[in-house]
């Protein structure tokens, strides 16, 4: 909190604008209740405003030369601009997901994710190569660099039933994937669920290998 009285010329004040800090340029007085503001903004930009005493609790008189602080939780600091690292690692690694993955794909694996389904937007693609070519590994791929974009939140993957087994273990073996299977048990325990066929569902983070 500061007083109205506090506001003198070269101060350095927050509290007056919502998003930053201000230096006071000029004050003039009106009567004993109010002040008029004239002040610079953080990009030097002049303002003029009427300060009365009921903004007073929301002033906040800063060090000279110190406009920001620096007592912030160093670990939390350091969490969160590694997560924000990750969030952007595609922009820089073109074959995100080959390099976070245990796979080896081939060349053709590699054309049909990254030059013929990641670029589409939206994505409407029919993957349909013969058996024994990969379309495992070539979804999984596709997913990992989806959710890395921030383009996946929930994924469902509809199967026939002597292969979900199959595919929950590739998928979580390869690219650390954990996917739930749809049993009738659990189609039975929520009603909420509309779903016709034997299916993986993915929550919407992301489970880590145990």
């Amino acid at each position: 909190m500061a007083r109205l009285e506090e506001l003198k010329r070269g101060v350095t004040v927050k509290g007056i604008l919502p998003d930053g800090f201000i230096t006071v340029v000029d004050v003039s007085w009106i009567g004993s209740v109010a002040i008029e503001l004239t002040y610079k903004d953080s990009k030097g930009k002049l303002a003029n405003e009427l300060i009365y005493r009921d903004r007073e609790g929301d002033l906040e008189i800063l060090e000279s030369g110190k406009p920001w602080s620096f007592d912030g939780d160093p670990d939390l600091f350091r969490l969160v601009s590694e997560a924000h690292r990750i969030r952007l690692a595609y922009l820089f690694d073109p074959l995100l997901a080959v390099h976070i993955s245990l796979v080896d794909p081939l060349p053709h694996q590699i054309t049909a994710v990254y030059e013929s389904m990641l670029p589409r937007q939206p994505l409407r693609f029919l993957l349909a190569d013969d058996p024994g070519a990969g379309k495992t590994i070539m979804t999984g791929l596709l997913i990992k660099e989806l959710i890395a974009r921030g383009d996946l939140q929930r994924c469902l993957i509809v199967c026939p039933g002597n292969l979900v087994e199959q595919w929950q273990d590739e998928l979580y073996r390869r690219f650390y994937l954990s996917f739930e299977i749809m049993t009738n048990d659990k189609y039975e325990a929520d009603r909420e669920l509309v779903l016709g066929e034997s299916a993986l569902d993915l929550s919407s983070r992301q489970a880590q290998p145990q």
